[in-house]
């Protein structure tokens, strides 16, 4: 891997934990808030690609780990991987990691509407589907009543999936990707 994959990783690790610093909307029927950190997330697959994507979203989970407080609300450290959030958190360089692919399938004819798709599938599907049977197993409830408490979730996260597509759009021509197709 070269140095300037390695620093874009590392920078959009700090993207996310930057959004981190948005306060969470905590919901009263589920333990997980609602965070600006899954932009990030999509950013990161859309712009970065797969395996610079999911990397940054590995080398965010080992701030996670170390005890860094990067996730919103200035939360960190063991006991949030293990939490009612784990399941999410863990969902991300998985999520970033296919955003990614699927964003490298459709470069040479990107559009909009296609990176939206992927966030949507990806990014906000996936994430949910992952997160919230997780959330509900920690939490000791019903895994029906994690997913009916995660659909809370889905109007920010489309909203989101719009931002980072346009955002990609927007900053096509300098992303690593870009140079990938090009070179």
């Amino acid at each position: 891997m070269k140095t300037k994959e390695l620093v874009y990783a590392a920078l959009f690790s700090a993207l996310i934990a930057v959004l981190g610093l948005i306060p969470p909307l905590p919901l009263g029927f589920i333990p997980v808030p609602i965070t600006a950190q899954t932009l990030g997330v999509m950013l990161a697959g859309c712009f970065l690609g797969r395996r610079m994507g999911a990397l940054s979203l590995v080398i965010f989970i080992i701030l996670i780990a170390i005890g860094l407080p990067v996730l919103t609300g200035g939360r960190g450290g063991l006991a949030v991987l293990v939490g009612p959030s784990a399941g999410y958190i863990f969902s991300w360089p998985i999520a970033a990691g296919l955003i990614g692919w699927y964003s490298e399938k459709i470069w040479p004819k990107l559009q909009t509407w296609k990176l939206l798709a992927g966030n949507l599938i990806f990014g906000v599907m996936l994430v949910n589907l992952i997160g919230a049977p997780i959330m509900a197993l920690i939490t000791n409830t019903s895994v029906w009543a994690g997913l009916a408490g995660a659909l809370a979730f889905l109007p920010g996260d489309i909203i989101k999936a719009v931002i980072a597509a346009v955002i990609t759009m927007q900053l096509k021509a300098i992303s690593p990707i870009e140079e990938k197709v090009q070179g």
